[in-house]
C-alpha cells in the first residue's frame, strides 16, 4: 500500500495523492474514478467541492509553512 501524502499549496488547495479514499459525513464513497491524485478546495469558491476547480485564483492568500502543533491535550 502507497503511503498517502498531502500538500498544501500556496493560495490553494490541498493536493492529495497516494492510496487513499473519501467519504461524505454521511460515510458514503465518492468515486475518484481511479485518480491517485488530486485537489481538494480549502476556499471554498470551488463549484466542484470537495475537489478543486481553480476559482480561488487571485481570490485566496494563505503562504504554506509547516508548523508544529501544540502538545495533545490528556484530560
Amino acid at each position: 500500500m502507497a503511503a498517502t501524502k498531502i500538500t498544501v499549496n500556496n493560495n490553494g488547495s490541498l493536493k492529495i495523492e497516494g492510496d487513499f479514499e473519501i467519504f461524505d459525513r454521511e460515510g458514503n464513497q465518492y468515486d475518484l474514478g481511479g485518480r491517485e491524485v488530486l485537489g481538494l478546495c480549502r476556499c471554498g469558491l470551488s463549484k466542484n467541492k470537495p475537489y478543486c476547480d481553480g476559482a480561488h485564483n487571485g481570490h485566496f492568500e494563505h503562504e504554506a509553512k509547516a508548523f508544529a502543533l501544540p502538545p495533545k491535550k490528556t484530560n
